[in-house]
């Protein structure tokens, strides 16, 4: 049976607000996330991260709105964890929608999402936006999840010779979402297949794109450097990184960090 250390920091950036949100499913786990969870299916542990959009107010009330109703929705169903999982964001999508009809001046706000779901044979998430959900193993870091911003069309034109790789990178057509959650009909729904199974040294980060700051090279830099510190420390470490960069148009940040422990291991 595992357990998983995990941890949460932000940033605001360059920003006087923000816009991020996140939270744990279950919220109170005890020291060094050891936690007895009598849930359907051996569920863990649940992360969710979301990165609002739609000004101070409307920006940080998705966000939060939409960690909240996801964790209370896939919290109160049973059944298998791919299906919980759609469930709760069709779920946390309909608050949104309630919120904006109940109130329409919140009209246009909306967020992205990363949701997993950490179990005894492995992770499985859904998200939707251009949220990062990376795993760190063995010095590298890979992308889990799709991209639904426009970043990865435009890299494919560079790609078909339509435009240059350097025009790719500075279009500012690049940080727009294909995909996000707002109430409206969901066009683009990235779901995991099956488990995929960790193995000991492994973290899962889910961040907000405010972590793009940092080149992939960085990111596994910092997590080499801090890994067998913990959660806490990685987390920190990568925030503190963004930070050092001083971009003076540096988005809000948050990591959240993951990483199994082995039985009875309490660092």
């Amino acid at each position: 049976m595992h357990a998983f250390d995990h941890a949460a920091r932000a940033t605001k950036g360059a920003r006087d607000y923000q816009e991020d949100a996140s939270g744990f499913w279950p919220p109170e786990t005890g020291a060094a996330g050891k936690a007895d969870v009598p849930t359907a299916n051996a569920t863990r542990l649940v992360a969710v991260l979301a990165d609002g959009m739609g000004g101070h107010t409307g920006g940080a009330l998705a966000s939060r709105m939409v960690c909240d109703s996801f964790i209370a929705a896939y919290a109160g169903r049973n059944g298998a964890r791919h299906e919980r999982l759609l469930e709760a964001l069709q779920s946390a999508n309909d608050a949104i929608a309630s919120k904006v009809m109940a109130n329409p001046i919140l009209s246009g706000m909306g967020t992205t999402l990363i949701a997993v779901v950490f179990a005894d044979d492995g992770v499985e998430w859904v998200s939707v936006g251009d949220s990062p959900l990376l795993l760190y193993r063995r010095g590298e870091i890979a992308l889990l999840n799709e991209d639904h911003s426009l970043a990865p069309e435009l890299d494919r034109l560079a790609a078909l010779g339509r435009m240059t790789p350097e025009e790719a990178k500075s279009d500012p057509r690049r940080h727009m979402l294909r995909s996000a959650v707002t109430g409206d009909d969901l066009d683009l729904v990235d779901v995991s297949r099956h488990p995929l199974a960790l193995e000991p040294g492994d973290y899962v980060i889910l961040a907000s794109d405010g972590l793009h700051t940092l080149e992939t090279t960085e990111i596994e830099r910092t997590v080499s450097a801090y890994a067998k510190d913990g959660s806490e420390a990685v987390a920190s470490a990568l925030i503190r990184a963004v930070e050092a960069v001083r971009d003076p148009y540096q988005d809000n940040t948050t990591v959240v960090a993951v990483r199994p422990l082995a039985n009875g291991d309490g660092a």
